[in-house]
C-alpha cells in the first residue's frame, strides 16, 4: 500500500469542525491555539461556536480549514502515524498550504498568516458582483476549456478547477461566466450552475492577489517538505523551496489541476489517499478520477480510531 495525504480546499468549512480532535488530542488543540496566536484573534471560537456565514468569508475559511487539517495531522502523529507515512502530499487550492505545513515546509503560524493575507487579497482583487464562477458538469476538461474560450468575448473566462472527469469549474467576469453556462448546455453539459463564491478564483482577474502573495511569500521561510508536494499548477511532484514559492504565486491565477494530480500520483504507485481535515469532497473526486484508489477521511477522532483498528 502506497499512501498520499491530501488536504481539502474552500467549501469544506463547517461550524464545529476539529473540535472533537482538540478535545481528544492536546497536540490538536495546540494547533488551534497556535493559529489564534498567529492571527491575534480567537479564530477557534469562530470555528467551533460562530456563524456559518462568517466562517465562510474567504479570509476566515482559509486559515480555519488549514487549522483543522493540521489538527488532524497532529492527532495522527500522536498515534504514531507521521507525515513520512505518505509518499506524497497534495492539496486543493488553499489545501496546498495545509499540505506544505503538514510536511514541515512552512510553519503553522506563517501558514495561518499567509492564508489570512491570501483570503483578503483574493476578496479585494475584484469588486463584488464583477466576477463569478460556475461548475460545468458532464464535460471533459478540453471541452470546458473551449467553452470558456468561446464565452470570453474580450473578457476573462478560464477553466479554473479541473476537479474530476465530469466536473470543471470556470472563472472570470460575470457576463462571460453566464455565457459559458449557456454555451456549455449546447455542448452536452448535464448541468451548468453558478457557484456561491464571493470572487472569481484561479483566473487572470486574481493578478492583484498574486502580486500580494508574491510579497507575502517573499517574507517567510520555506523549507524542503519532508515528502514531495504534488503542486496544483504542475500536477507533478516538487521539493525545491524556490519552486514551491513560485508555484504558490502562480496558483492564485492558475488552474487547479486536481484530476491530473490524482492521476499522476496513481501513476507513481499510490493506491490509497487519505483526506486530512474537514469534509469529503476530495474523496468523491478521487473516486470519480480513479476507482482503483481507496480513499479515507481523517477529520474526527472516530476516523482515527477506525484507521487504527484497520491497521
Amino acid at each position: 500500500m502506497t499512501v498520499a495525504f491530501v488536504f481539502p480546499g474552500q467549501g469544506a468549512q463547517t461550524i464545529g469542525m476539529g473540535r472533537d480532535l482538540a478535545d481528544a488530542y492536546p497536540a490538536a488543540r495546540a494547533v488551534f491555539e497556535e493559529v489564534d496566536d498567529a492571527l491575534g484573534e480567537k479564530l477557534s471560537t469562530l470555528i467551533w461556536e460562530g456563524e456559518q456565514d462568517v466562517l465562510t468569508l474567504t479570509q476566515n475559511a482559509q486559515p480555519a480549514l488549514m487549522a483543522t487539517s493540521l489538527a488532524a495531522m497532529r492527532a495522527l502523529e500522536a498515534e504514531g502515524i507521521t507525515i513520512e507515512k505518505a509518499a506524497f502530499v497534495a492539496g486543493h487550492s488553499l489545501g496546498e498550504y495545509s499540505a506544505l505545513a503538514a510536511a514541515g515546509a512552512i510553519s503553522v503560524a506563517d501558514t495561518a498568516r499567509l492564508l489570512r493575507t491570501r483570503g483578503q487579497a483574493m476578496q479585494e482583487a475584484v469588486p463584488v458582483g464583477v466576477g463569478a464562477m460556475a461548475a460545468l458538469l458532464g464535460l471533459d476538461f478540453a471541452t470546458a476549456a473551449d467553452v470558456a474560450a468561446q464565452a470570453a468575448e474580450g473578457e476573462v473566462c478560464q477553466a479554473a478547477n479541473d476537479n474530476d472527469p465530469g466536473q470543471v469549474v470556470v472563472s472570470g467576469h460575470l457576463g462571460a461566466v453566464e455565457r459559458a453556462i449557456e454555451i456549455a448546455k449546447t455542448k452536452g453539459a448535464k448541468r451548468a450552475v453558478m457557484l456561491p463564491v464571493s470572487a472569481p478564483f484561479h483566473c487572470a482577474l486574481m493578478e492583484p492577489a498574486a502580486r500580494v502573495m508574491a510579497d507575502a511569500l517573499g517574507g517567510v521561510d520555506i523549507n524542503a517538505p519532508a515528502v514531495p508536494l504534488v503542486a496544483n499548477v504542475r500536477a507533478e511532484a516538487v521539493t525545491s523551496p524556490a519552486d514551491i514559492r513560485d508555484l504558490l504565486v502562480q496558483q492564485v491565477t492558475g488552474s487547479v489541476r486536481w484530476r491530473e494530480s490524482v492521476s499522476w500520483m496513481a501513476g507513481e504507485g499510490v493506491t490509497e489517499m487519505w483526506e486530512i481535515g474537514a469534509g469529503k469532497a476530495l474523496s468523491g473526486m478521487i473516486r470519480r478520477i480513479d476507482r482503483s484508489i481507496t480513499s479515507r477521511n481523517i477529520g474526527a477522532s472516530a476516523d482515527i480510531a477506525a484507521l487504527l483498528e484497520a491497521q
